[in-house]
């Protein structure tokens, strides 16, 4: 197989930064290794797979058993579409699921940063994948590497001023956030490839883009359902008192992933930077990636995100470093205030006569698995109704734009294919997430998407016995310490450490504003309703008014929990 390891690492530069430097940008030998009778590309490929949108896996599941007979590796890909704002038209929805069914493994899987992803992809069909996902006006570019990924939007599918306004401002983004290499139309839509003797030219990221991944997300004043605290670039729009965009407030330096036992790297959350009129925000995050770009850690990948050069050079420093390259002043930037989250989920008024739907989809995983056939309802109802399909932050499914005379067919196409009503959803279901973790995640190192089914249930039996049903408490699991799906932020977080056990994260709050921090470690996942009923049962007692549970967690102090917890475990 075709390789690039032998390669010497650039002088301090991590391997990373060498296959990118002289990756031609970014077509290595990933064309030349699309001809060869292999199950799986080469380490140098495997990188740059992910600035198109790829990452090679294996099926984790049948290692075991590959070993045993002496076999390599069940190699698969998962391919990552880049769907800014969640927004997906009804002929894209299709294609995906089309995809999913002929060369994936019948699945599709909404993300927690609104994207799709396709799981089980051979190599000997990922370029005609690709070719499908970019034939419905979709892209896979950028995906996944180290540049700016799927800029996120809150979903929620009003037809205002102000919504309009906030979505062309995130696609003027797009459009200059975007690599320039015309490597992906080469490689996967067989794409001319132009002599000239002018050198091929990526004006934001240059010949190394970036050192670590980059993710923006755009929330709307007083809705914070898109987690903006955890973000490189988190941009606030902000609402003129007739409904349009008055400007925007620009934190920065979120990021939620760490690895165990290395305690250098730490989760943070975005930090308020600036605010800036509505013409201005495009320059603004330009900059922001730039600065990035030119004083982020190149030698040490686990010390290269945002979070880490403005720990290394304050926030002054890094807010004085963008003021020098745009030709505007930045303003200091306004306080945030937010409403309690919304998941946009139920039916509601666009404000245009029209409805929309938004249908909960437990982990993102849209599927047929017993009573639950959500791949083959959506399918109906789009291909029928062609509603736009929006994805949320939360994993879910927005259904938009639907007549409302056409309701109680969407109704019907639901209950006959299982799909559940949000009323009927216990709130501890409704506001829990996975990501997912074994067995497609060369990274995790525990269950997350199939183990938190049954937990959060057990959990729910819990809160209903004790009269707390109704309470809105968030539950997030991650298969490992990178944090996919914001266990940091939540009122509660499961942090997978090995097969069947997971760091207990307490203290967050629901509205995804403030870290939780670390209460137990290593607890076996049977033990963990047993660990949290106690605590369950003091802040129904004791909780003032109002108060969320991560709150209360907050307020009290984990002195008092682990009392708590020690006086249950000798009663």
């Amino acid at each position: 197989m075709s390789d690039l390891t032998d390669l010497s690492v650039l002088d301090g530069l991590s391997k990373n930064e060498t296959i990118k430097a002289t990756s031609n940008h970014l077509r290595g030998l990933i064309k030349e290794e699309l001809l060869e009778d292999t199950p799986a590309f080469g380490d140098a490929s495997e990188q740059l797979l992910k600035f198109h949108g790829i990452y090679q896996q294996d099926d984790r599941d049948r290692r075991k058993e590959a070993r045993a007979k002496g076999l390599d590796k069940h190699h698969q890909l998962m391919i990552r579409t880049r769907i800014p704002g969640g927004v997906v038209s009804p002929d894209a929805y299709i294609a995906h699921d089309d995809i999913s069914r002929r060369w994936a493994n019948g699945t599709l899987r909404v993300t927690t940063r609104q994207d799709f992803q396709l799981h089980g992809v051979l190599k000997g069909d990922i370029k005609k994948s690709i070719r499908a996902i970019n034939d419905a006006l979709l892209t896979t570019l950028g995906g996944c590497g180290d540049v700016e990924r799927n800029i996120m939007c809150c979903p929620e599918p009003i037809a205002d001023r102000f919504h309009a306004d906030v979505h062309r401002s995130i696609a003027a983004m797009v459009t200059e956030l975007t690599p320039k290499t015309g490597a992906y139309h080469e490689i996967w839509l067989d794409g001319e490839v132009v002599e000239t003797s002018e050198p091929e030219v990526e004006p934001l990221y240059r010949e190394q883009y970036l050192p670590r991944k980059f993710k923006t997300t755009v929330a709307l004043e007083g809705d914070n359902c898109v987690d903006v605290y955890a973000h490189d670039l988190a941009i606030v729009a902000m609402r003129t008192a007739d409904g349009a965009v008055r400007g925007f407030n620009v934190l920065v330096g979120g990021g939620l992933g760490r690895t165990h036992n290395k305690p250098e790297t730490f989760v943070a959350v975005a930090q308020p930077l600036c605010f800036v009129q509505p013409d201005q925000v495009v320059g603004v995050a330009r900059e922001v990636v730039a600065v990035q770009r030119d004083f982020g850690d190149r030698a040490n990948r686990r010390h290269a995100r945002l979070k880490y050069t403005i720990a290394d050079h304050g926030l002054d420093w890094f807010r004085d470093e963008v003021q020098k390259r745009v030709a505007f002043q930045l303003q200091p930037p306004e306080p945030l205030a937010w409403k309690p989250v919304d998941d946009h989920l139920g039916w509601h008024e666009q404000g245009d006569g029209r409805l929309y739907v938004g249908i909960y989809i437990e982990n993102g995983r849209i599927a047929d698995v017993e009573g639950v056939r959500s791949r083959t309802g959506l399918r109906r109802i789009v291909e029928e109704l062609r509603p736009e399909v929006r994805l949320t932050a939360q994993q879910n499914v927005i259904l938009a734009g639907i007549d409302p005379a056409d309701r109680p067919r969407v109704e019907r196409l639901m209950a006959e294919h299982g799909i559940a009503a949000v009323e009927v959803i216990p709130q501890a279901v409704r506001n829990a997430m996975a990501c997912p973790a074994i067995p497609t995640c060369g990274l995790a190192v525990a269950e997350a998407e199939r183990a938190l089914p049954g937990l959060i249930r057990r959990l729910a039996t819990v809160l209903d016995e004790l009269g707390l049903g109704a309470e809105r408490i968030s539950f997030r699991m991650s298969g490992c310490p990178n944090g996919c799906s914001r266990p940091y932020l939540g009122d509660v977080g499961f942090v997978g450490t090995t097969l069947g056990k997971y760091d207990v994260m307490l203290g967050g709050d629901f509205n995804g504003t403030r870290l939780n921090r670390l209460f137990a470690p290593n607890v076996p996942i049977t033990e963990i309703p047993a660990l949290l009923r106690p605590m369950f049962e003091t802040f129904r007692a004791g909780r003032r008014p109002d108060e969320g549970f991560g709150n209360w967690v907050d307020r009290v102090g984990f002195d008092s929990l682990r009392e708590i917890a020690a006086a249950e475990r000798t009663a």
